[in-house]
Formats: structure tokens, sequence, C-alpha cells
């Protein structure tokens, strides 16, 4: 997936408010673990008989 999940800017100012810098990669790879978790989510959405993913499937 080549379109971004997250809002760069949104991750940076959340580091920036812990009080630390991000790295040029740690946003790629948020995005990264974000599709990882939307998969996981669907695949088990699917595995039980259901179209809708909810929370519990996260």
């Amino acid at each position: 997936m080549a379109e971004s999940l997250v809002v760069q800017s949104k991750v940076r100012e959340m580091f920036k408010e812990l009080d630390c810098n991000t790295g040029s990669d740690a946003v790629e790879q948020l995005n990264k673990e974000v599709e990882r978790i939307i998969r996981r989510a669907v695949e088990r959405t699917k595995e039980n008989g259901r179209k809708t993913v909810k929370a519990a499937d996260i």
C-alpha cells in the first residue's frame, strides 16, 4: 500500500509533545504497522463470517 495511513504532521507533533524527536524512518514504520493491524483485523473479521470490522477484531 503506497498511500500513507497516518498523518505525518500529527505523529511528529505527538512525539514532540512527549519530548522526543522523530527519526526519518519512524513515520514510515508506523504506517506499516497500521497497515498490518488493519489486515489482521480484516482477516479476523472474515474468519468470523462478517464484513464489518469491530473493535474486538483489532
